[in-house]
């Protein structure tokens, strides 16, 4: 019966034991939640999880992009529309509003790549809410093929504010099908790799 026991006792603990790097990740001393807004578009919800990995490190409020006229649920009509509002400078009206924003300090926003660009209804976001004085933390996931010119679009966009070096992994390839990849193996290696990266701006201890 001991022996079953112990048995019993040696399952659970490797069972929990992937859980324990997470719970040690605190926000770093100073990083008060409170003040800690966290902005993500999210098209497949790959930088939804991301956006949500990063809430459980540092806490405070998680705010999902929405906006007035929701894109096409087809790929490649989403894709021509993308490419004619970046060609046109159009900035689709956003249906999110975040009342309170000069109360954060710190913002991270989050979003996928789009055509190698910021995709547009973050450029709206930037354009609407004025981030003077606040610390700007960029994240990313793509296709594959990087950033592009996204992080360089946000320094552009709120040039008052202090950009903290950002965070890319790759998600799915929505043009092959491949949607939802954050899970499994791979959700623990981006949590992983989102710890450590925290942990290098100083957001995390």
């Amino acid at each position: 019966m001991v022996q079953l026991l112990l048995v019993f006792f040696f399952l659970f603990s490797s069972c929990s034991s992937p859980q324990t790097e997470d719970t040690d990740v605190k926000p770093a001393p100073g990083l008060n939640p409170e003040k800690v807004l966290i902005v993500y578009l999210s098209r497949t919800n790959n930088t939804k999880a991301i956006a949500e990995i990063i809430h459980k490190k540092v806490g405070g409020t998680l705010v999902a992009l929405e906006l007035e006229n929701p894109y096409p649920k087809d790929y490649r009509q989403i894709v021509e529309q993308v490419a004619n509002e970046n060609a046109t400078g159009f900035l689709p009206p956003l249906k999110t509003r975040i009342t309170g924003i000069q109360n954060y300090d710190v913002v991270f926003i989050g979003f996928p790549t789009w055509g190698m660009q910021l995709p547009p209804p973050m450029k709206s976001f930037l354009r609407q809410y004025d981030l003077s004085g606040k610390t700007i933390v960029p994240f990313n996931t793509n296709a594959g093929y990087g950033v592009g010119s996204t992080f360089e679009t946000v320094k552009a966009l709120a040039p008052n504010s202090k950009i903290l070096e950002g965070f890319t992994t790759k998600g799915g390839v929505e043009r092959d099908g491949v949607l939802f990849v954050m899970e499994g193996e791979k959700e623990k290696q981006a949590q992983e790799e989102i710890t450590k990266w925290l942990r290098k701006i100083n957001l995390a201890k």
